[in-house]
């Protein structure tokens, strides 16, 4: 007998602590407690994904590629690594300020042969 209380001495003492919480404060608080712990480890990674997501869009926000050589930055620099040339125009060219004529491409349409 004394060898099963050593071995089993965390499961007599879960035992023990649920039969005093369950009539003390009763199965609706012990059901809702339970229920409780299960909606935060649903929740807790859903707000990881969304945290993820909102600095994955504010670092892609933040990247600029070169017209001239196609370079990538991250937009900490005015001017490209590569081959020197100025990114202050793309970004100018990123904000909304522009009229939609401006910034549309005409396509002509031509039948192939």
């Amino acid at each position: 007998m004394n060898y099963f209380l050593k071995a089993n001495k965390n499961l007599l003492t879960y035992s023990l602590i649920i039969l005093i919480i369950i009539p003390i404060f009763g199965i609706n608080f012990f059901i809702s407690f339970l229920g409780n712990i299960l909606l935060l480890l649903f929740l807790i990674p859903l707000l990881l994904v969304i945290l993820v997501f909102i600095g994955f869009n504010s670092y892609k926000s933040k990247i600029n590629s070169c017209n001239n050589c196609g370079a990538v930055s991250l937009g900490l620099s005015e001017t490209c690594m590569n081959c020197g040339a100025n990114l202050e125009n793309i970004n100018n060219k990123n904000q909304f300020n522009e009229r939609p004529s401006e910034s549309t491409i005409e396509v002509d349409a031509e039948e192939v042969k």
